[in-house]
């Protein structure tokens, strides 16, 4: 082989002035040039297989989040499709009609209606409702859970100032200021007890005073009537809540919908004194069951 073709040139012309008799030397430098050659070779391989992972990583990331944006808009096809009027049981969610109108909504099967609820729940962030509370239109069964039923402590009751026959409580329910309650029962036997209200209903005014929350009493007759205690230990604040019920309450009752006429009636104080919606007792979480203070078998307004 050519020296000059292992080494540079101006090396080359050196060993050439060695004594060529040496083979030992020049077998030397000879295997010292392919070994680095080799060693560089190496080197720029390596560099380009760390730069073929780099690259791959970001094309796998890439792929990923592709992936999940597919995986979201077909969650948002499936959540508009079943609010299509035109949707017909077992037509496929892919081969959905566009909404050209108006039209009979068609109930879709109990399994799609549960994917509907869990991707709709999850893309707005909310607590997730019961599925089997939920109708076609987001519509909620009228029941004890959409009634915001918390614990208030009376701070205050006074006359009404242009009404004789009704009264002013302020009470604390756990928020930063209390609320005005106005009815039309006994003033002085409640001061400073612990009550249960109803406080989603929508602000009202009684002869001029706003009414932002409801008391619940315990009625045997129109002169025969207590509060509705809540458990021993309860705070202003907790919520009242049914065990075979579940579910968060409307941030505020809609009149159109009339959930407190029809829960009412339901609402009722059993032989043992025990307040209970259609059987099942109304409870204050790891505290208890609220309770008539005296009365039985009677009911709750």
């Amino acid at each position: 082989m050519d020296l000059g073709e292992v080494f540079h040139p101006s090396l080359a012309a050196a060993l050439m002035k060695l004594d060529p008799e040496d083979g030992e030397i020049m077998e030397y430098f000879h295997t010292h040039a392919l070994l680095t050659r080799e060693k560089a070779l190496l080197q720029a391989s390596m560099r380009e297989q760390k730069k073929l992972l780099v690259e791959n990583g970001k094309l796998k990331k890439d792929i990923e989040q592709l992936r999940f944006q597919l995986q979201d808009k077909q969650r948002r096809r499936v959540a508009k499709a079943l609010l299509t009027p035109n949707h017909a049981p077992g037509t496929p969610v892919n081969q959905l009609p566009p909404t050209t109108g108006s039209g009979a909504a068609s109930s879709p099967p109990s399994g799609v209606l549960d994917q509907w609820s869990k991707v709709t729940c999850r893309q707005k962030g909310a607590k997730r409702a019961p599925t089997a509370a939920l109708r076609l239109g987001g519509e909620l069964p009228l029941d004890v859970s959409r009634l915001d039923l918390r614990v208030g402590r009376i701070l205050s009751v006074g006359p009404h100032p242009l009404a004789e026959n009704l009264a002013v409580q302020e009470v604390d329910v756990g928020e930063k200021a209390p609320r005005t309650i106005v009815s039309k029962l006994p003033r002085k036997e409640i001061d400073g007890a612990l009550v249960v209200l109803l406080c989603n209903i929508k602000s009202c005014k009684l002869k001029g005073v706003a009414s932002q929350a409801r008391l619940l009493w315990c009625f045997q007759s129109d002169h025969a009537v207590e509060p509705l205690a809540p458990p021993t230990g309860s705070n202003p604040g907790d919520r009242v809540t049914c065990l075979d019920f579940p579910g968060e309450p409307d941030r505020e009752l809609q009149s159109k919908q009339r959930v407190w006429e029809h829960v009412q009636p339901s609402l009722q104080v059993n032989a043992r004194g025990v307040a209970n919606y259609k059987g099942c007792g109304l409870q204050v979480k790891g505290k208890g069951l609220c309770r008539a203070q005296s009365f039985t078998n009677c009911n709750i307004k």
